[in-house]
């Protein structure tokens, strides 16, 4: 069912017998759903995106902050507005594979991560996390990367809930900017 500007609800065509239910459309988590931006194989050069992000433009590759080892960037398919994730620089795929440094690297940007997003946001909490593997639900196995997703009082309401959809209320480029310009010094 649609809403036209005066209120009354037509049928939209092709999607289904009429309900109760009014419709919100997420056709870009098809892309994830389907497999976009995943790498061929588990080697650097076989398309992993978290080696040819630092590439790119801060602005274009949703980049927040660069360290020495790692860098802070913003999830293409967020669970909760302003997620993101710390990446080493280094393609590898597992946690005992980090030097000394890069674990270092990885919590002083988790820190700063959970500092940028209550500044810029006022997350109220984080969920922090790897899955290492594939099993595990790793999105992107092969390559290292750390999620932290802000969490607010009653963020869990019926669309996640009921729906399966998560409304996010800002676009990510400027998400992206606002975190940018909340990151530690």
């Amino acid at each position: 069912m649609l809403h036209s500007m005066t209120n009354e609800p037509e049928q939209q065509v092709g999607v289904g017998t009429p309900d109760a239910f009014q419709r919100l459309w997420t056709p870009h988590r098809m892309a994830y759903i389907q497999g976009e931006n995943k790498p061929s194989g588990p080697e650097a050069g076989d398309g992993c995106p978290f080696c040819d992000i630092p590439g790119k433009s801060d602005e274009d590759g949703l980049i927040i902050a660069r360290g020495s080892a790692v860098y802070a960037v913003l999830n293409l398919y967020p669970y909760n507005g302003g997620h993101l994730m710390v990446v080493p620089f280094r393609h590898i795929a597992d946690y005992t594979e980090l030097d000394d440094a890069e674990t270092a690297e990885l919590a002083l940007f988790t820190k700063h991560a959970m500092t940028a997003l209550r500044a810029a946001s006022g997350a109220h909490g984080f969920n922090i996390g790897m899955n290492q593997g594939v099993e595990a639900g790793a999105g992107i196995a092969a390559h290292l990367h750390q999620h932290i997703v802000p969490r607010w009082g009653g963020d869990t309401n019926f669309m996640p809930v009921v729906g399966h959809t998560k409304v996010l209320p800002q676009l990510l480029a400027d998400t992206r900017t606002m975190l940018a310009a909340a990151w530690p010094a």
